[in-house]
């Protein structure tokens, strides 16, 4: 049976933004060499290039699969290293699509709890350009294929490294995975209701879903 543990941390600072409506970016990171603290708002040492659109409490720490990356390398035929999606927590043994909306996992000395998933940009497609992948089309192919990572809010803050074993220490029983939400929120909008039924659901989640149900009132 395969451990789920962390492959790498990664930080970024911000930097321009080019082709892309944002105006700064910090989706470029690399890994640490040692260990970093997590705290309530993030990584130590990471930042956020546009924090009227990332970034919070609710969008602490963004998760992302090795075996994802390396799936989207070889389709792609490009070479992605740790940290290139924009991710602080580079994964492997561990769906962390399948994991369900607050759920909770502990990771070093820190407790995290899935609260949301990444909502791909322009930024993400030309992060994918630099790489040598598609210059157009990426943001709707990854979109189709429902596997975004979730973002994490931060319980308990630590310490965490590459090569931590990832241990899930709560898992709620409603079912609602990280695909499910991603779909509700970008593709498949008639599954929203089904998003009421996470309990710790983020506040930001929550008014889409109300403004969803009130407008077919």
């Amino acid at each position: 049976m395969t451990t789920a543990s962390l492959v790498s941390v990664n930080v970024g600072q911000p930097r321009a933004a080019t082709g892309s409506r944002e105006a700064r970016t910090a989706i470029g990171k690399a890994p640490l060499p040692g260990p970093a603290r997590v705290t309530a708002f993030g990584v130590a040492g990471d930042a956020v290039g546009s924090p009227d659109v990332h970034g919070g409490v609710d969008m602490a720490v963004y998760a992302y699969a090795r075996e994802d990356l390396d799936r989207w390398a070889a389709e792609l035929g490009v070479e992605l290293p740790d940290g290139w999606f924009g991710e602080n927590l580079t994964t492997a043994g561990i769906d962390v699509n399948a994991a369900l909306v607050g759920e909770q996992w502990r990771i070093g000395d820190s407790v995290l709890e899935i609260a949301k998933v990444r909502i791909p940009c322009n930024t993400f497609q030309v992060r994918i350009a630099e790489a040598g992948g598609p210059d157009r089309g990426w943001v709707r192919r990854f979109t189709e294929d429902a596997r975004p990572g979730p973002y994490l809010r931060v319980l308990e803050e630590g310490d965490v490294a590459a090569g931590d074993p990832i241990e899930v220490v709560h898992r709620p029983g409603h079912g609602v995975t990280v695909s499910t939400m991603f779909r509700a929120l970008t593709t498949q909008p008639h599954l929203l209701p089904e998003l009421l039924a996470v309990e710790t659901l983020a506040t930001s989640v929550h008014d889409k879903v109300m403004d969803y149900i009130n407008r077919r009132r």
